[in-house]
């Protein structure tokens, strides 16, 4: 580095850098740092690039860290960045290219060491780097070095509110927002979460607190703002490309492992990697809001930039804020909705959201009253659809979303009420128009059955059974598919239910002997129960029952209190009905159990699916024709579970609708067309009295975080860097 352009290849070699890690002390005020920070630098525009950095300036940076101690070389370095930044404010508006690049590749050069310190040190140990006096000894570390990091910590701040956005200005805006990324990164080095951390008080306290409203703006308008790199030749230094500046470059790394806590291990995604090289600003903007949004509280103060992004207004808002928050301020919400509808591919943006409508009221009331709902709920859709292109944590955050918004009844009417065209995107069906609320069922049961056949999560599903379930009392006008597939979905499990249940109870049966019981007995529900637990009785070992988790079906409870019952004592073994070997209980025993735990998962969806489905028969009838059409083509198998145990008291309305309906089609007559039996189902629903359904609490689910979200929000221990260790 230099006068000179520089490369990667010639970073070892290169005297100015061997000299700032060398063993002399440099004064701040040597004209060495004017011949260092003039210096044009060559982009890295990928992984391999910044790798090959890495492992040209790991000599230079090993040896700082060895020698920075006694020659104090990284305080001087950063008070001279902080001498010159007094004057950037004048410099950009007198448009002084030289002193804002110089300022610039100060600050380069600081994050790509800090990088570096905090990645081999603890915050203690990196306090005693950040200063240095000549005729002191070593117990002279402290206060100073203290008020030396906060002063860098506060001056990034500053730099950022207060020097306007141009394209002089732009690299160093990014770099002033990545060194708070990098400051921040410590947590990534420590297995818990950093409730008492220097840089976290700092930040917290102090001279950096009357900045935090300030801060959460700008990094809020940064990202609504979506600027992008400006072009080569706009920079004050050399550019190839319009990625960004090479510290972007490096510290991108650090901030997506920090904050994108969906990919497990700091690797983003296609579509966030591509809207990070649109507009590098706003994506590291965004990422920093993330973080100091999820710092802990301290015990005598809660998160100051929480509290900012908790209560922050609309510009058209003209009621006063409250005394009790310091940090409150406004902005255009109507802006900040845009870019929300339009970022939705970047898993941070999706955070963003949800942290928005969760934590601030505000947010959510004008979300809820927009109009044009559908610009944001269509591309939430569409994380969820693609849920295999996903990660988890995105789709997680996709669907609390959805929970958080159905939470709202007047959401779940508009939504029926808005009508869309030709869904690309949606692939197992064409769908020329469709309402966006069956839209949103359908993609939220595809969501449940993937799910259920691959990562088979229970949360993922009750959350989403939970949407559907605050929605089901407003369903209207449903599209024939929708209505077929609420139906369809809730038969494809009972059939489930009866197939796990067999491979429970027999398997060793050659023939599938619940199944065959199902399809021959008559409609008398009574028989059927009694025929299926005296076969559970005469085949199943008390060696089972121990391995059957406490939840197990009441089907086989029932069984287990009758059979007691027969012997005259809940004390009484139970008799050894079982043909197996002891051997072959043992065996089995693996595979029994998940089985149990299978129709633990099963009966608890077929609940579920069977009041949401009450919900919309007795809320919405007459609304939803198509239900009621679906659910009389599938009869046969509902009318098998009508005196099950666990669906009895669910299954009387169900019972009710399909006997009222089934006997109009009959007094109508044979081979009705599909046109006829919706006619005579509109009908029917008119007459049939609305007192003869039984009235049931109307279902509504709504979204608690936990009380430690940290824990699932930030990574810990992750090792993010290349560096030579040795």
């Amino acid at each position: 580095m230099g006068a000179n352009s520089s490369s990667i290849s010639e970073l070892p070699e290169n005297e100015y850098l061997q000299k700032l890690s060398g063993s002399e002390p440099i004064s701040e005020n040597d004209p060495f740092w004017n011949q260092l920070l003039s210096f044009s630098f060559t982009t890295p525009t990928n992984s391999a690039d910044l790798k090959l950095l890495e492992e040209a300036t790991i000599s230079v940076c090993k040896s700082l860290v060895e020698k920075n101690p006694r020659t104090g070389n990284l305080g001087s370095l950063i008070k001279v960045f902080l001498s010159r930044t007094k004057e950037l404010k004048i410099s950009a508006e007198c448009q002084n290219h030289l002193f804002i690049w110089q300022a610039h590749n100060a600050l380069f050069i600081i994050c790509c060491l800090l990088k570096v310190f905090i990645s081999r040190m603890s915050e203690e140990e990196l306090q005693l780097h950040f200063t240095y006096e000549e005729k002191a000894g070593p117990s002279s570390y402290g206060a100073e070095c203290e008020d030396l990091i906060e002063e860098l910590l506060c001056c990034l701040i500053q730099l950022i509110v207060e020097i306007p956005l141009l394209d002089i200005t732009y690299s160093i805006s990014l770099e002033a927002v990545t060194t708070l990324i990098v400051f921040l990164s410590c947590q990534l080095f420590h297995k818990e979460i950093l409730r008492e951390s220097i840089i976290h008080r700092y930040l917290m306290h102090g001279r950096c607190l009357p900045y935090t409203s300030r801060l959460v703006k700008t990094l809020l308008y940064n990202f609504i703002r979506q600027e992008r790199s400006p072009p080569p030749g706009t920079h004050v230094f050399q550019q190839q490309t319009d990625g960004g500046g090479l510290l972007y470059g490096i510290a991108s790394g650090v901030a997506t492992g920090l904050w994108t806590v969906f990919t497990l291990g700091g690797v983003g995604s296609k579509a966030s990697a591509q809207l990070e090289q649109c507009s590098p600003l706003a994506s590291q903007s965004l990422l920093l809001l993330l973080v100091l949004a999820n710092l802990t509280d301290t015990p005598d103060t809660p998160n100051p930039y929480r509290q900012a992004i908790m209560s922050f207004k609309n510009t058209q808002d003209n009621t006063a804020f409250s005394s009790s928050n310091p940090h409150a301020f406004q902005i255009n919400f109507n802006s900040l909705y845009t870019a929300l509808c339009d970022q939705q591919k970047s898993d941070q943006a999706t955070l963003l959201l949800y942290m928005l409508l969760h934590q601030n009221s505000n947010v959510r009331t004008y979300v809820l009253a927009r109009t044009d709902i559908e610009n944001l709920v269509l591309p939430i859709l569409e994380i969820l659809y693609h849920v295999e292109e996903r990660n988890s944590h995105h789709v997680y955050m996709a669907l609390i979303i959805l929970l958080i918004l159905t939470e709202d009844d007047g959401f779940n009417r508009s939504i029926h009420e808005v009508i869309l065209k030709n869904i690309t995107w949606y692939a197992e069906r064409v769908l020329t128009e469709i309402s966006l609320g069956s839209l949103l069922i359908l993609v939220v049961i595809r969501t449940i059955q993937y799910n259920m056949t691959r990562t088979r999560d229970k949360y993922l599903h009750t959350n989403c059974l939970a949407a559907l379930a605050n929605m089901s009392a407003q369903f209207r006008s449903l599209h024939q598919y929708a209505a077929q597939r609420i139906i369809s979905y809730t038969c494809r499990h009972l059939r489930r239910y009866v197939y796990v249940l067999d491979k429970l109870y027999f398997p060793h049966s050659h023939c599938s002997t619940l199944q065959h019981c199902f399809s021959t007995l008559s409609d008398n529900g009574e028989e059927l129960l009694s025929l299926t637990c005296s076969h559970i009785l005469r085949s199943y070992a008390s060696s089972l029952f121990s391995l059957l988790s406490k939840k197990h079906n009441k089907v086989l409870e029932q069984a287990t209190q009758s059979l007691r019952g027969s012997l005259g004592s809940n004390d009484s073994p139970l008799p050894d009905y079982h043909f197996w070997e002891m051997s072959d209980c043992l065996h089995f025993s693996e595979t029994k159990l998940r089985h149990a735990q299978d129709l633990n998962v099963i009966e608890e969806v077929i609940r579920m699916m069977l009041e949401i489905i009450n919900s919309c028969l007795t809320n919405s009838l007459h609304h939803n024709p198509n239900l009621v059409y679906a659910l009389l083509y599938k009869r046969d198998l509902f009318e098998q579970f009508r005196t099950h145990p666990s669906f009895q008291d669910i299954m009387q309305n169900i019972d009710l609708v399909i006997s009222f309906f089934s006997s109009r089609l009959e007094q109508a007559g044979a081979e009705l067309s599909v046109e006829r039996v919706l006619e005579i189902i509109k009908q029917g629903a008119v007459a049939l009295p609305k007192d003869r359904l039984r009235k049931f609490p109307e279902l509504k689910f709504k979204y608690v975080e936990e009380e430690q979200p940290e824990e699932f929000f930030i990574p810990r221990d992750i090792q993010l860097f290349t560096m030579d260790s040795g």
